[in-house]
């Protein structure tokens, strides 16, 4: 899936007086690693992993990034070491919107907010949120009955609306309001936060760009409808937000109390959808290009559930389906890149870290290292046998991250994905519309550019044309 500029070969690596020799491009070569960042960031990412190794050095403007790209490195940066490593470039950009919420913040504000938030994901109550998983994916392939002639559907956008209303039933009683405007806004501040990390800051927020008016409009869009959720669930025990407010009951000052939860709420419902609906859109995509992969999924299904619908316990007899979810989330994690910044001066691998600096570990090419996956391109649901992954690096797949760390709704959204693709699976043959192949968008989440136009074919209609297998 990576696009290549074969014209913008990277230089040799350079020498760096008095450490130990880094590779990696030189800073005379930062227009192509400017242009890489601002055209094909997994692409780049992918060259620099090639070329120069698990351990790679190079310029952006002022910045020196420290890209690793080793399972050793990333246990060491996000588990060993996570202390020393707080958020970093691209995050740090989208704060301005979402304030200091789990993604953007660090030591006792973050400590906090994950203790008040963390009872509301574990297993216990992540397994009575799959009734919610259910009634929307239902009402979803209800609709599509009605309008499966009506041409091409963009599964990317079905899937952020499909999230985000799962994401209203489970956290918010009344649900998410005008979820939209929502889904559009969280866009908007993915999309300034890459610019503003690519062109470091360097385009003034008051300039009357489109991009910064989009971006006002966005911010604008979220406060009202976090505060319009926190309005009316402030007060209901048990709710997510009510956990929250309860983790703040001592703040004395009422408009800092109402930031701080309106930061950690716009940040969770932010997290909570994007990784699913990146998953899942990307899952439509590679399952349409393999029909046996579908065979092998509607067969398990078939055995789970006979006849009778989905329900949320036959989600552990989905074994094939539950390896396809994560297969996608090897090729396409949802969450591609993990930036960081050095507190205090390290060493990692050997290589000398000085305090500040920003560091790397990217997933997308973590994921696919040819030193701990055979055929690492392919599309292979059967690695993740519990046989066949016997022996693998623990940190060779951290498509939730790790560590400390790690997503706290890990859980919810593997669950989500499971049930969600084998009830459209089991209806619906999907069928990738002609000229539209999808290219990855690496933002905040690992997006369809374009979105992912399909054809929606009820299942046994005899209408749906299959696409050849993946090569």
């Amino acid at each position: 899936m990576n696009s290549r500029d074969d014209s913008a070969q990277l230089p040799a690596p350079e020498t760096r007086a008095g450490t130990a020799r880094v590779p990696g491009p030189g800073a005379h070569r930062l227009p192509a690693v400017f242009l890489g960042i601002w055209r094909d960031r997994l692409g780049l990412m992918t060259r620099l992993a090639e070329e120069y190794g698990d351990v790679v050095r190079f310029k952006m403007g002022p910045k020196t990034l420290y890209y690793f790209n080793h399972p050793d490195h990333a246990k060491h940066i996000l588990a060993d070491q996570h202390d020393n490593y707080h958020r970093g470039i691209g995050l740090l950009q989208a704060r301005r919107a979402l304030g200091d919420g789990l993604l953007t913040t660090d030591g006792a504000t973050w400590r906090t907010q994950r203790a008040a938030v963390q009872p509301v994901f574990n297993r216990d109550h992540t397994n009575r949120y799959a009734s919610a998983i259910v009634d929307e994916t239902s009402r979803m392939l209800d609709r599509w009955r009605t309008s499966s002639t009506d041409g091409p559907v963009d599964l990317a956008a079905e899937m952020t609306t499909l999230t985000l209303a799962v994401l209203g039933r489970t956290l918010i009683p009344e649900g998410i309001p005008d979820r939209n405007s929502l889904g559009h806004a969280f866009e908007a501040v993915q999309d300034q936060a890459m610019f503003e990390m690519v062109t470091l800051g360097s385009v003034p927020h008051w300039l009357p760009t489109q991009r910064n008016r989009r971006f006002r409009w966005a911010r604008r869009q979220i406060d009202e409808i976090v505060s319009e959720v926190l309005g009316a669930t402030q007060a209901q025990d048990g709710t997510l937000v009510s956990r929250l407010s309860a983790a703040y009951q001592n703040t004395t000052d009422p408009r800092q109390r109402h930031r701080t939860l309106r930061d950690a709420l716009a940040t969770l419902l932010l997290a909570g959808h994007e990784t699913t609906s990146s998953t899942l859109t990307w899952a439509f995509h590679l399952l349409a290009e393999r029909p046996d992969v579908v065979q092998r999924m509607r067969a398990e299904i078939s055995d789970a559930a006979g006849d009778r619908p989905l329900a949320p316990a036959d989600v552990r007899a989905l074994r094939y389906t539950t390896m396809v979810v994560q297969e996608t989330m090897r090729l396409f994690p949802p969450v591609w890149i993990l930036p960081r910044r050095a507190v205090a001066s390290d060493r990692i691998g050997g290589v000398h870290i000085p305090a500040g600096a920003d560091v790397i570990v990217c997933p997308y090419t973590l994921h696919r290292h040819q030193a701990f996956w055979d055929r690492p391109t392919d599309f292979d649901p059967d690695r993740f046998d519990p046989e066949a992954g016997h022996g693998r690096h623990r940190f060779a797949y951290i498509p939730f991250g790790a560590g400390p760390r790690h997503c706290v709704g890990s859980n919810l959204g593997m669950l989500e994905a499971t049930l969600v693709a084998a009830m459209v699976v089991r209806d619906f043959d999907l069928v990738l519309a002609a000229d539209h192949p999808p290219h990855p968008l690496p933002m905040l989440s690992l997006k369809a550019r374009d979105g992912l136009p399909m054809n929606l074919v009820p299942h046994g209609s005899g209408r749906g044309t299959k696409t050849s297998p993946q090569s």
